[in-house]
């Protein structure tokens, strides 16, 4: 009997102990507005949320250069999702852009692999939106490396909507306009 006590004093402990380390991860307050947009287009806001960390402030920054449209999200200083809109050579697949632009491993494929996407990060490729003087095809791609939270069925549903909303975007509808 006395051989029981010393398991179940051993288990209360570890008990005790997985209680304790929960308290001091509790996740941050979000002290901030989800943004509504990345770059200026519309983005499924909840998906967002399930992304960005707690904090206290958010800041979205330009980070567009020629031929590239794209955004920074940060929050509290910290780098936490970048999105971007990008030209790519017309017969390429969303499959082919994760492969060349992706930091991990994409390992989740929808719509017949019109979308690309993981627990950190997603591509989508664009319908109708063809540059026929330089033969590209425009793609969407959104990155959550600092994210703390991977969530795979956020970052699909943040690239259909990012995706969605580039495809009507002044970029899409104009070509390059480059």
């Amino acid at each position: 009997m006395a051989a029981g006590k010393p398991i179940l004093l051993s288990t209360a402990a570890l008990m005790l102990l997985l209680l304790l380390s929960g308290c001091g991860s509790e996740e941050q307050k979000r002290n901030y507005a989800i943004p509504r947009a990345l770059c200026g287009l519309a983005v499924d806001g909840e998906a967002l949320t399930n992304i960005l960390p707690g904090g206290d402030k958010v800041t979205v920054k330009d980070r567009s250069y020629p031929g590239t449209q794209g955004c920074q999200v940060i929050v509290d200083g910290v780098l936490i999702v970048t999105a971007v809109q990008m030209w790519v050579d017309e017969g390429q697949t969303a499959a082919f852009v994760a492969a060349t632009h992706s930091i991990d491993t994409v390992d989740r494929s929808a719509e017949k692999g019109r979308y690309q996407y993981s627990g950190y990060e997603a591509y989508g490729k664009t319908h109708g939106c063809v540059d026929t003087k330089y033969k590209q095809e425009l793609y969407a791609v959104i990155q959550a490396p600092s994210s703390k939270k991977p969530d795979p069925e956020a970052m699909k549903r943040l690239i259909v909507s990012f995706t969605k909303s580039v495809e009507k975007s002044a970029e899409c509808t104009s070509g390059a306009g480059r």
